[in-house]
């Protein structure tokens, strides 16, 4: 009697243990199928940080060219309020000159 539970406890798992390793490739599958997927989305999000990175740079190199332009106009800005510039548009748009400046005409 001992020996035919022995043998049926035995048998018993025995089958057990497939119905685990069924489920164990069944994991693995889904494990490597996630795995794929996970790869996949982090090959895409390389490449947008690479076209992120690229934009970057090129607005980086605009905001230098912008400000270079500021400060280029700043100077500008400050020269419109100088003597000099007053009487550099005098003399080329109204055709003033300085009381002891001589004017030379040229004839054709």
């Amino acid at each position: 009697m001992n020996n035919k539970k022995a043998g049926k406890q035995g048998h018993k798992k025995k089958r057990t243990v497939r119905p685990h390793m069924k489920s164990v490739q069944i994991i693995c599958v889904g494990l490597a199928v996630l795995t794929l997927v996970f790869g996949i989305g982090s090959i895409s999000i390389y490449s947008k940080n690479q076209d992120y990175k690229q934009q970057e740079a090129e607005l980086e190199a605009q905001i230098k060219k912008e400000e270079e332009r500021s400060k280029e106009i700043k100077e500008y800005q400050d020269y419109v309020k100088t003597d000099d510039y007053i009487r550099e548009v005098a003399e080329d748009k109204l055709g003033l000159v300085d009381p002891n400046e001589i004017l030379f005409k040229q004839t054709n």
